[in-house]
């Protein structure tokens, strides 16, 4: 079993040797352009235009709460868009749009993607931006899912 590290810093830019795959919450309307994909797009344009193009052919592939994505960026490192809350949050609603069953999901078809690949995982407090999730909530599952499974989980948190 590994344990999830805590550290400050740029989950775009993950540190560490080795394979890495960058992991964080999508939704499922289609939408990007707020929170953490901001700054990955900034970084990397390949997982927005992936993303984008596997919500468009959503009707002849697996898209939907649950589903992951995985991107290669670069040789030794991947993004994994997982589809993790319902449409998006608006300003007059008290309802979030997580779904924790569905980040349940996506964290284990990720955790087996991950083994194969030997790598680590570094995400954000996924779901806990935008989607309006609890950590307390999310934590659980990364350590059932992953951390379990021996997989090194970072989490980073921003300095701005």
């Amino acid at each position: 079993m590994s344990e999830i590290t805590y550290i400050r810093g740029d989950a775009t830019a993950p540190s560490g040797e080795g394979v890495k795959v960058i992991a964080h919450v999508c939704n499922d309307a289609g939408g990007w352009g707020r929170g953490f994909v901001v700054a990955l797009s900034r970084r990397r344009p390949e997982p927005e235009a992936a993303y984008r193009a596997w919500y468009r052919d959503r009707a002849e592939n697996d898209f939907g709460l649950g589903a992951v994505q995985l991107v290669r960026v670069e040789p030794s490192l991947w993004v994994a868009n997982m589809v993790g809350q319902h449409g998006m949050r608006r300003a007059t609603s008290r309802d979030v749009p997580v779904r924790y069953e569905a980040i349940d999901t996506a964290l284990g078809r990720l955790a087996d993607r991950v083994a194969e690949l030997d790598a680590s995982v570094h995400m954000p407090r996924i779901g806990c931006g935008l989607a309006g999730g609890s950590w307390d909530r999310i934590e659980p599952l990364i350590r059932k899912r992953l951390a379990g499974r021996g997989i090194a989980v970072t989490v980073y948190d921003h300095d701005g």
